[in-house]
Formats: structure tokens, sequence, C-alpha cells
């Protein structure tokens, strides 16, 4: 989140409730709903770490709202870290700690498990097809990130398919 708000105030300075609604407009489909007070609790804390600096402005008949802009150290920092390379996070996924997890502890059926995981995937497969077909994927920043995540997603989508196929393999006839 942290990174994303930053991205949207190199543009141009905004207030809260802004940012939450470009993230929830431009990135739904690229990740999970964002709360507002995820949003507001980001901004206090770049805000103390030095990297945006707010302002109150204020409304008539409404109370004040706070704009945030990026700071010199703040774009430095977005500068920084989106030029660097990304680790590999595949074996971070939830997914696989919850895999593991039912295998070690016998606390709950592994395909169940997969059942509902391959139901997820289908869902946010569906909904990166949607947002690759909306004015959205008109800007190739987004369209590329919503081409990477259908990808993953078909790769999750085969490698559930095998882990299913394992399953009926070993299971007790």
């Amino acid at each position: 989140m942290k990174y994303v708000l930053m991205s949207l105030l190199a543009r141009r300075p905004a207030h809260g409730y802004e940012l939450h609604q470009e993230v929830e407009e431009r990135l739904h489909g690229l990740m999970s709903s964002v709360n507002p007070g995820q949003v507001y609790a980001t901004l206090q804390r770049l805000e103390r770490d030095g990297l945006i600096v707010g302002s109150d402005v204020e409304q008539s008949e409404r109370p004040n709202k706070r704009v945030y802009e990026l700071t010199p150290s703040g774009e430095e920092e977005l500068r920084t870290w989106s030029q660097s390379p990304s680790p590999p996070t595949y074996f971070r996924n939830e997914f696989f700690l919850k895999l593991v997890a039912v295998g070690l502890s016998g606390i709950g059926d592994v395909g169940t498990l997969l059942g509902r995981q391959r139901r997820e995937c289908l869902q946010a497969l569906r909904d990166a097809e949607e947002l690759l077909r909306s004015d959205r994927a008109s800007d190739p920043a987004v369209a590329l990130a919503a081409e990477a995540l259908q990808l993953h997603l078909e790769a999750d989508l085969e490698w559930l398919e095998r882990c299913e196929e394992r399953l009926a393999v070993h299971a007790p006839s």
C-alpha cells in the first residue's frame, strides 16, 4: 500500500478519500479491496517518516481535509524501490503455508483446501480478464500488471489441477 500511495502522490497532491477512490478504481482486480482505514493509517506512517507532507485545507460547511504530497526524500525512496528488482515471493504465498499447515497438523482436508483455492483463483482470473477488457487497461502499466496476474493465476490453476490429480491417485479406494 505504501508504494501505491506514494506513486499516486508522485503525480499530484491528493487527500485520503481521493487516494482511496483512485486505488479502488485503478487497481480493482489487481489487488484486494482496500479498507479506507488502511489508506489513512499508511498516510500517517508516511508523513511520520517524512516521505510525504500533509497540509490542512479549509472547506466551507465541511471539516478540513488534509492534502498530502510527496517530499523529495519520498520521491527518492519511490525511485529506488521502483528501480530495484523484487525477489520471487512464490513460496511466501499464504496458500502454501496453509497447505503445509494442513499437512503437518492434520487439521482440515487438503482436497477441500485445494477446491476453495481453485474457486478463489477462478474469481480472481475473471476479475483480471474484466480489468483487461475495461477502459482501465488503456494505461499500459495497469494492462501489463493485469496480464501478469492473469498468467500467474492460469499457472496456479494448472498446478492446483495437478495437486488434485495426485491426491486422487493416493486416495484410499
